[in-house]
């Protein structure tokens, strides 16, 4: 089976999360594009997530992680792309439902609000979890705008 191309980004807050998912993930084979940013200096995220964004919707990368402070800005910004479909999770059975239920395609985490452990424990949920479609499908295909 074909491992997942993973991107990575963040914005100050989330960096060293990033850091630490990147290499969990690169530890477990997959192929990982990181977006940056590369510090703990002050950036605007919208930089970063609009790169990883796009290479998701042009197929670059199968799947992708945001991490900022609260995930917020992260998520809003990159569900500006009409094939992106990314969520917030803040337990383990929301990272789930995101892939389950909306075949979400990035998983935006808020460093300031869980622990490395959960990050971890929620990017490979996110990673091992299939949509189910269904039901479920008819949904997703009314999110986008086109």
């Amino acid at each position: 089976m074909k491992k997942l191309r993973i991107a990575l980004g963040c914005d100050h807050a989330g960096y060293s999360y990033k850091e630490i998912i990147h290499e969990m993930l690169t530890k477990e084979g997959f192929e990982v594009k990181d977006f940056g940013t590369f510090s703990e200096q002050s950036v605007d995220y919208p930089d970063f997530v609009h790169p990883l964004a796009t290479s998701i919707e042009n197929g670059e990368n199968d799947l992708g992680f945001l991490f900022c402070g609260s995930a917020n800005g992260v998520a809003i910004t990159a569900n500006k792309h009409q094939q992106i479909r990314a969520a917030i999770a803040w337990k383990n059975e929301i990272a789930a439902l995101a892939r389950q239920h909306n075949n979400a395609n990035v998983l935006c985490l808020p460093a300031r609000f869980i622990s490395v452990d959960e990050a971890k424990q929620f990017a490979n949920t996110f990673i091992s979890t299939a949509f189910e479609g269904g039901r479920h499908q008819n949904r997703v295909d009314k999110i986008a705008v086109c």
